[in-house]
């Protein structure tokens, strides 16, 4: 069982900048075997910072209902990258957590042992290291993304549609006349599905639910120097 989502080979937008910026991944489609176990299925990972400090949220479990658990066979592990500059070599510390069978949580921020920490992290003050400098929370959360999925699919559909016409440009992009353009814009702001015809686009997870590991973590606890961190997440057999 392996399932990653990176965000550090997205493009500069998905790597935490300057130690002032955010960045955003997310995936709730995947392949049967990574389905099949709900527990390792990650749907997002944010990460930004703020005082000094990482923020970080890995969120597994799509469509999580109260009775969802983290999984007690997998390690649930963030990857930082640090460099100096973009296209640097990178120093990675790894931040592991993982559940035992009543889901109190055990991580460990990098190399630190004095962090370790553990316990049940399901409160809404969630756990902190001995020294402060690594804090958890470990439960259920309302699904941040926001995507009108049925927008999304007539899209792709109205662009499927017109790619035989297309006009490519020298840096490889289409023109739209004004009509596809104009179409385009119209499934993505409304939802065919409402009633009546029509209405407001709707997010496919409203209303649903992940299971939400959010840390803290202090940038002194990361290897080597630099304002550049690339982050990404995977789950992994114990």
């Amino acid at each position: 069982m392996r399932n990653k989502i990176t965000l550090a080979a997205l493009a500069a937008a998905a790597l935490v900048g300057g130690l002032s910026s955010t960045a955003v991944a997310f995936d709730h489609a995947d392949s049967p075997a990574v389905a099949a176990d709900p527990s390792t299925d990650i749907t997002g990972l944010y990460a930004w910072t703020s005082g000094g400090k990482l923020e970080l949220a890995l969120n597994v479990s799509p469509s999580a209902a109260a009775q969802s658990k983290f999984s007690t066979t997998a390690l649930y592990v963030i990857h930082v990258n640090r460099a100096a500059s973009y296209g640097a070599a990178t120093t990675e510390t790894t931040v592991v957590c993982k559940f035992d069978a009543a889901q109190a949580i055990t991580c460990w921020p990098g190399t630190s042992t004095a962090d370790i920490t553990t316990g049940n992290a399901s409160t809404t003050a969630g756990l902190s290291s001995a020294s402060g400098k690594f804090k958890v929370f470990a439960g259920l959360r309302a699904d941040p993304e926001h995507v009108n999925l049925t927008g999304l699919k007539d899209a792709r559909a109205v662009v499927q549609g017109v790619t035989g016409a297309l006009i490519f440009n020298a840096a490889g992009c289409p023109t739209l006349d004004a009509s596809t353009s104009s179409l385009l814009l119209n499934k993505l702001q409304t939802d065919p599905d409402s009633l009546p015809a029509g209405g407001a686009a709707k997010d496919k997870f409203d209303q649903q639910n992940v299971l939400s590991i959010v840390m803290e973590v202090d940038l002194s606890l990361l290897t080597g120097a630099g304002d550049i961190l690339g982050v990404w997440a995977s789950t992994n057999s114990i």
